[in-house]
């Protein structure tokens, strides 16, 4: 936006900032909130503090380079705020768990490591953060953040401790790390409808495991690699030889990939789904939906936890439902979704839901090309909450007033 336009909404931003910010003590910290928020809103290659204090007219570095790094606000009573002003407004569909990467230079910035970077889509040095997302069709927002860190960084406490990380901060794999920020968003009082996610957290057994003994339904992305038995399908009992442990129930024939048991339905059984209407007309394709059993060695360990033991188990492993995309013009299927919701769910609203996990696509390209979520310059955990918190409320604040019938200043 440029510079004057952000100007016209400095009252409308003032009294968004006084709501949202209302938790930090002091007013100085809130003016520098509303200021840094003005800064990630203007037009400029970068967002980091130098170039944002040159373009703001009450700009000035070293107060926003405090206010951002070292003054000691806690960023979750504002990302509360946001949450639930964002929900209320919304009303989500779904809730969506990602990461998002931010390619890094040296080794200082807390977090950074050579791993996967989707930014770049290859290993590179680069932060990765756990994300949660509200979305519609036609909105949505972050609603929380955690900063992935890797366990080389947890085993080196001088280096967690040069750059600012709690004392009770250790290494989580990054299914937990979403849970845990259900967890924290359910305190606040916010529950999720339905949680969606790519097949990095569909094909953990943990993560799904973890969602269903949290009450939560889910539609998550899975690989046609994964292996399943079809629903009919069940266990026996060997007779006992008389030496040793009793022989456990097993299948009489091993889970196959879920891509071969699509292919085993047929394309005939593939009916034609219209999820929503793009910007070229309808999106469309065609879907099916199989109740199958989840197997290998993650699925058959829950099984037996949830039957009582090893030695109790009745060897039956509980269904799920596959949902199942097999566009027209296509040799073999091409998606694969995993839920715990009933078969009898309607295909259209399965669809419709797995699909809204690409909505947040459009979160990234905002907060990242616009807002400037990957222009922090600073190297310390506090500074890097601070930021994202601030960006997200920036993009909350243009995402209320895009929802806002009255609002027809440009955003």
């Amino acid at each position: 936006m440029r510079l004057g336009e952000v100007e016209r909404l400095r009252g409308e931003l003032a009294e968004f900032v006084a709501d949202a910010f209302g938790s930090l003590p002091r007013r100085d910290q809130r003016r520098w909130g509303e200021c840094y928020v003005r800064g990630l809103m203007l037009d400029g290659r970068r967002k980091s503090v130098q170039p944002m204090a040159e373009r703001l007219p009450d700009g000035n570095m070293q107060a926003l380079q405090q206010f951002v790094n070292q003054s000691p606000w806690d960023p979750l009573p504002v990302r509360r705020r946001i949450a639930e002003r964002l929900c209320e407004a919304i009303d989500p569909e779904v809730w969506v768990i990602d990461d998002v990467s931010f390619p890094k230079c040296g080794t200082a910035s807390v977090g950074v490591a050579r791993q996967y970077c989707g930014a770049l889509g290859k290993r590179a040095n680069c932060q990765v953060a756990v994300s949660v997302h509200g979305a519609t069709d036609t909105a949505s927002c972050p609603l929380n953040w955690q900063l992935y860190l890797p366990q080389e960084w947890t085993d080196e406490p001088d280096r967690c401790r040069r750059a600012g990380v709690p004392d009770d901060v250790v290494h989580q794999e990054k299914w937990r790390l979403a849970l845990s920020l259900l967890d924290t968003l359910a305190e606040w009082r916010l529950k999720a409808p339905v949680v969606v996610a790519d097949a990095g957290y569909g094909v953990s057994t943990p993560f799904r495991i973890g969602l269903e003994e949290r009450g939560l339904p889910y539609v998550l992305a899975l690989t046609g690699k994964e292996v399943a038995h079809q629903e009919d399908a069940e266990p026996h009992q060997p007779a006992y030889g008389g030496l040793g442990p009793p022989t456990l129930p097993r299948y009489r024939t091993p889970p196959r990939a879920v891509s071969v048991l699509a292919e085993e339905a047929g394309a005939e059984r593939f009916a034609e789904v219209t999820w929503r209407q793009g910007s070229k007309g309808p999106m469309t394709s065609r879907f099916t939906v199989l109740t199958v059993r989840p197997a290998g060695k993650q699925s058959l360990a829950a099984a037996q936890k949830a039957g009582g033991g090893r030695n109790r188990w009745d060897g039956v492993l509980p269904t799920r439902t596959l949902l199942i995309e097999w566009p027209h013009g296509q040799d073999a299927p091409t998606g694969y979704w995993i839920s715990n919701l009933p078969a009898t769910t309607p295909t259209e609203d399965l669809v419709r839901w797995a699909k809204m996990r690409w909505r947040i696509e459009h979160d990234y390209r905002e907060l990242k090309h616009g807002l400037g979520l990957d222009h922090f310059e600073g190297r310390t955990w506090r500074g890097w909450h601070h930021h994202v918190t601030l960006v997200t409320a920036a993009q909350a604040f243009l995402t209320l007033r895009r929802l806002d019938p009255k609002a027809h200043t440009p955003a």
